[in-house]
């Protein structure tokens, strides 16, 4: 009942916006935020990959881990560049750190959301 109630409109907002960046994410390296075959633009390309899965599944039907999931990408994505060391690539760095935030937020306001549903209903 409350993946109803989450998607009937009040909070799915989130769920678009992770899948505007999951796609962003994989065609960033394509129009020129980094070289588009290198570590970072693999990164990416699996990273937002992966956030427009699991946006379109939330999308389709709200369920709390896909929002988890995506907190934990948003996460990864702001590390990425320290932990694959692709520091030295600033356009791929900052579009990871800044995208990782965003998702991680819009992430956890969603899966917050979610669970205060759960909670009422």
């Amino acid at each position: 009942m409350a993946a109803q109630e989450y998607g009937d409109g009040q909070g799915r907002w989130q769920d678009y916006v992770n899948l505007a960046l999951g796609v962003w994410l994989i065609v960033a390296p394509w129009i020129g935020v980094g070289v588009h075959n290198d570590l970072a633009a693999w990164n990416s390309y699996i990273a937002g990959l992966v956030v427009a899965i699991f946006s379109i599944a939330a999308i389709a039907r709200a369920q709390l881990w896909e929002e988890w999931l995506n907190l934990v990408i948003g996460l990864w994505l702001i590390l990425a560049p320290f932990v694959l060391y692709f520091t030295a690539q600033p356009g791929p760095t900052w579009n990871h750190i800044i995208v990782g935030v965003v998702i991680a937020i819009d992430a956890a306001w969603a899966a917050v959301r979610l669970q205060a549903l759960h909670r009422t209903a």
